[in-house]
């Protein structure tokens, strides 16, 4: 990444009264309302049996989820390989796993409640051939989709506990009162600084692994449950990563956004510069070639292999009212970003990266639209969009910026203690949390 320079540590008196400053209720209470009108809008249209309701949330909770999720296991990565230059911005991408709860109770409706206007098999599997029927057997398709997304959840809520308690730990208690309770939980068990310091981080490095593990591995089969399946004639090998690495792309450009936001309203110019601009545009411009191979990788192999189960998937969505919504993919999550930001300054210039930001956030929405709505509503000459898309989408909006921000005023926003501590960087040469003896290797 970009130089940074790590010799000197801000006091931790200046980075304890910046993460402590309080985001005020204005922006929650927005989200609130925003969020309550729209999932209202959902509940009504789900009780009056507008189908298109449940459609709707199910392409609003791909596109939240995902990113959510994602967003949270970069924050692994960053432990995985031990960085440092994220350590001044990280908490800004940790507070995504507020919304994991919202999403549990979201998941856990779409399969028992929804279940019949969600997944269009649902009341015909006996159509479908033997080994289709097993793999998608009611029961087995619930309990299946409950305990990976289940165990990806819980994962990642241990991880950013152990990260958070660090933080407040060392610092005065402040912060949201909802979660007083769980502060104290935290500083109840904290002991010396520098012991804490060693063992959170050799347990992190170890649930970052297996958040890995989970999180490749869920997502995939995640991505086949909840959106290959539509249509359970087809199918690909390489669908599961291109759909998560879509929500990886979304949370990187979301965080761009993000940072930039929490820098102007802490005043904390000192502690999130440009060169952090510079490093999370470089990932943005690099994951958005990423998704960009991916994409054509998928679609190059089916085109030449020209088998029926699965050209069959691109030929709905580049025909008839699909097509244009399928080529503003293209543009949006790839053509203006990817040549937009090859500058450097282009990465730094926040008007530029949020607008490249904002196109492919829109992209990646547009590709969980068309994941979901051809399946459903196959060759018609004016896809469906209005009311429901819009509104229900603002309303997962306001239940994911009610969650981020409940979550930020409830726990220092920044890594207080990695950012302060004369103990910091011993972490790059890892020793025993017992016997503070250097290991004999790298964990």
């Amino acid at each position: 990444m970009s130089g940074h320079d790590m010799s000197h540590a801000p006091a931790r008196d200046r980075v304890a009264s910046a993460g402590a400053a309080p985001l005020g209720g204005k922006l929650r209470q927005f989200s609130m309302v925003l969020g309550a009108a729209g999932m209202a809008l959902f509940v009504y249209g789900a009780a009056t049996g507008n189908d298109r309701a449940w459609h709707a949330f199910h392409a609003n909770w791909l596109f939240f989820t995902i990113a959510s999720s994602a967003g949270v296991m970069f924050t692994a990565a960053q432990r995985i390989t031990t960085a440092r230059w994220s350590r001044g911005v990280i908490r800004f991408l940790e507070g995504y796993v507020a919304f994991l709860p919202f999403a549990f109770i979201g998941l856990v409706l779409m399969l028992f409640v929804g279940k019949e206007q969600v997944y269009p098999w649902w009341n015909s599997l006996s159509e479908y051939p033997h080994e289709k029927q097993v793999y998608l057997g009611h029961t087995f398709f619930q309990l299946r989709s409950l305990v990976v997304f289940a165990i990806i959840a819980l994962i990642q809520l241990w991880y950013i506990w152990t990260s958070v308690r660090l933080d407040v730990g060392i610092s005065a208690e402040g912060g949201a009162a909802w979660a007083a309770g769980l502060r104290a939980r935290m500083r109840a068990t904290f002991g010396d600084e520098r012991r804490e310091l060693h063992s959170t981080h050799s347990l992190q490095g170890k649930l970052a692994v297996w958040m890995g593990f989970a999180f490749a591995f869920g997502w995939i089969v995640l991505a086949w449950d909840q959106s290959m399946t539509l249509n359970p004639w087809f199918f690909s090998t390489m669908y599961g990563w291109q759909v998560f690495m879509g929500g990886w792309l979304v949370s990187l450009m979301s965080f761009a956004m993000l940072v930039r936001f929490w820098r102007n309203r802490l005043g904390a110019e000192d502690l999130v510069t440009e060169t952090h601009f510079h490093d999370i545009g470089k990932l943005c411009f690099g994951f958005t070639a990423f998704w960009g191979y991916i994409t054509f990788a998928q679609y190059l192999v089916i085109w030449y292999g020209n088998v029926p189960e699965e050209t069959h998937y691109f030929t709905q969505r580049l025909t008839h009212a699909w097509t244009n919504w399928t080529v503003a993919i293209v543009v949006l999550t790839f053509a203006l970003p990817f040549f937009g930001l090859l500058s450097v300054k282009a990465k730094t210039f926040s008007p530029t990266m949020i607008f490249f930001a904002v196109c492919s956030l829109a992209g990646i929405w547009i590709q969980r639209y068309i994941e979901v709505y051809p399946t459903v509503y196959g060759a018609v000459s004016n896809a469906p969009f209005g009311l429901w898309e819009v509104g229900i989408f603002l309303g997962f909006l306001g239940v994911w910026g009610f969650s981020y921000t409940s979550f930020m005023d409830a726990f220092p926003k920044f890594r207080t203690l990695l950012l302060t501590s004369p103990y910091r960087d011993e972490v790059q040469i890892p020793v025993d949390p017992e016997t503070m003896e250097p290991l004999p290797a790298h964990e």
